[in-house]
């Protein structure tokens, strides 16, 4: 197995399997071009890592790098902070504040949650991406500015485009180039070389013994790289040991709880998971329905009920995890856990 470790801007990225150095060889074919890239992908698979590889081998490497979570911020503060304000333009505005474009000049501007960008603001995105100008918020004078825009979703946009709530020609423009970050799932050769990268940069390493490696291994991974580095991370600190145990991993790695990965019976994993990644898009049927439904519910128990961490794990939204609570209370057997908190 060949186990590659890359550093971008300081952090640190295992490429072990096929899959991965793959799509590691593509970023780097599109790292140079200076059109807009789309990342797509689950909560917690590496997206803002190929948003900075990308930036770390363009042209613009030794420029800024400037990076907004569009979900962090309410509606009304992101227009302030993407294109910022002249003095007096509301109440507070004391003086002017150059906005997060104006900040990435020359360089790069890494939007992640895009699809969460409200509908004014989509708007004038794609005014500076057709452009290269704005107005600042109570603005008169246009700001030019030279940004490369490389976007993050763990939405499908193109649903969110055929339900209204994305700009069709906004997102056209921002996935002029596209990358997919892979789940843990689709590269099952990186899990280890991954964990040990982890637990390399704690302050007393331990290694994992072989159990505790075949329990990582067999683990379905619903929240990704993320996941897997809270989970050794907490197991180092458990361990007592010369090494980390099976049962020094958290519970839902026992062998009672453990989330197992799907078992294909006819159709192929990739196809599987589809179900459960693209929930809102209504197309699974059949087995493909069972296999969502058994997994968002295994996820749902492991949360203990908690709506919005199982919608977390599973790298969908609130929403749509509720609305297919409701389905699956009308038509299933399943126990569906009692505490569902939002």
């Amino acid at each position: 197995m060949r186990s590659t470790l890359h550093q971008f801007i300081g952090i640190d990225a295992v490429f072990a399997s096929s899959e991965s150095c793959a799509l590691l060889e593509k970023t780097q074919r599109l790292a140079p071009l200076n059109a807009s890239v789309l990342i797509e992908g689950e909560s917690g698979s590496g997206k803002e890592v190929l948003a900075r590889a990308l930036h770390a081998e363009s042209l613009r490497a030794s420029k800024p790098w400037v990076d907004l979570s569009c979900a962090a911020l309410p509606d009304h503060l992101v227009e302030s902070e993407l294109f910022g304000y002249e003095k007096g333009a509301f109440s507070g505005a004391d003086r002017r504040k150059e906005g997060l474009f104006e900040l990435a000049h020359q360089g790069t501007i890494f939007l992640d949650e895009v699809g969460e960008l409200p509908a004014r603001q989509q708007a004038k995105l794609l005014r500076i991406l057709d452009s290269g100008s704005y107005y600042r918020l109570g603005g008169t004078k246009k700001v030019d500015v030279d940004v490369r825009v490389i976007a993050a979703t763990n939405r499908n946009l193109r649903d969110s485009v055929e339900a209204g709530e994305f700009r069709k020609d906004l997102y056209h423009r921002l996935a002029q180039l596209r990358l997919r970050a892979l789940p843990l799932r689709e590269r099952p050769e990186d899990i280890l070389p991954i964990a040990e990268l982890f637990l390399s940069q704690q302050r007393h390493p331990v290694p994992l013994s072989q159990p505790a490696k075949a329990a990582l291994i067999q683990y379905c991974w619903p929240g990704n790289v993320r996941e897997l580095r809270n989970a050794v991370v907490s197991a180092a600190a458990m361990a007592t040991g010369a090494e980390i145990e099976l049962h020094d991993l958290p519970e839902e790695f026992q062998p009672a709880s453990v989330i197992p990965w799907p078992e294909p019976a006819g159709a192929d994993l990739t196809t599987l998971i589809r179900g459960i990644t693209e929930v809102e898009s209504g197309y699974s049927s059949g087995l493909l329905e069972q296999m969502e439904r058994k997994t968002i519910l295994a996820v749902l128990k492991q949360s203990d009920g908690h709506q919005e961490r199982a919608a977390r794990l599973l790298g969908i939204s609130v929403k749509t995890l509720s609305r297919k609570l409701k389905v699956y209370s009308g038509v299933c057997h399943e126990t569906i856990p009692a505490v569902l908190s939002a």
